[in-house]
């Protein structure tokens, strides 16, 4: 994407609302690494683009199913997060938002959960958790983003957001590869991950529909 492509422009209150709440994103050494990203010309898209490269690479690290490809699988979920916490930076408060950003802020997303959920799953001997918690993962992103297209904003509520999703995760990975248990703490994880991301799609879809009942008591 070309310089001419961004739209230059201060956060505005509608884009703060439709921003999953972080709180990395006030501390210092976030903003500094942010303000490097921004001087160094990569756009924003790139780097919800880059979110898929780390999936790709995590996914293939717990394929091995050894202790290190784990662990490397477990270091790749975090990097994949900084690339969604700081694609969000560069383009609002480095001012580069793009016409196409809504696309990359959430396409993205759905591959690298789906990558690493599913491979996790194999990786582990429990497929059929791992492709559960990636379909719930997908329908817990599109109820909330139904919701914005209905005019009620973003809704984050969990018990089962992405950085919940991705937290059990890590930790399975991190436990699986340090404790002699083959295969039951990374299933246990997915498991958890599936149950609480059905239950996510439940509480966000029940809001959705007061705050429906609401907007029509109004009228």
């Amino acid at each position: 994407m070309t310089d001419g492509d961004q739209k230059e422009k201060q956060p505005s209150a509608e884009a703060a609302s439709d921003r999953r709440p972080i709180a990395a994103r006030s501390a210092g050494w976030a903003q500094s690494f942010a303000g490097t990203l921004v001087r160094s010309g990569i756009t924003p898209n790139q780097i919800s683009v880059a979110s898929i490269g780390f999936a790709f690479i995590g996914a293939g690290a717990m394929l091995t199913t050894t202790s290190v490809g784990l662990i490397g699988g477990a270091l790749m979920i975090q990097a994949r997060l900084l690339c969604n916490l700081f694609d969000g930076m560069v383009a609002v408060e480095g001012g580069k938002q793009s016409t196409l950003g809504a696309l990359y802020n959430e396409f993205p997303d759905r591959i690298a959960d789906s990558l690493l959920l599913v491979a996790a799953g194999y990786a582990c001997g429990a497929p059929a958790w791992g492709w559960s918690a990636a379909l719930f993962a997908a329908l817990t992103a599109y109820v909330r983003a139904f919701g914005a297209s209905l005019g009620n904003g973003h809704d984050f509520r969990g018990p089962m957001a992405k950085q919940h999703r991705m937290a059990v995760l890590t930790a399975g990975c991190v436990l699986q590869a340090v404790l002699p248990v083959r295969g039951g703490i990374l299933a246990v994880a997915l498991m958890v991950i599936s149950v609480g991301a059905a239950i996510t799609c439940g509480t966000r879809t029940l809001a959705l529909a007061r705050a429906l009942r609401q907007r029509a008591a109004l009228r």
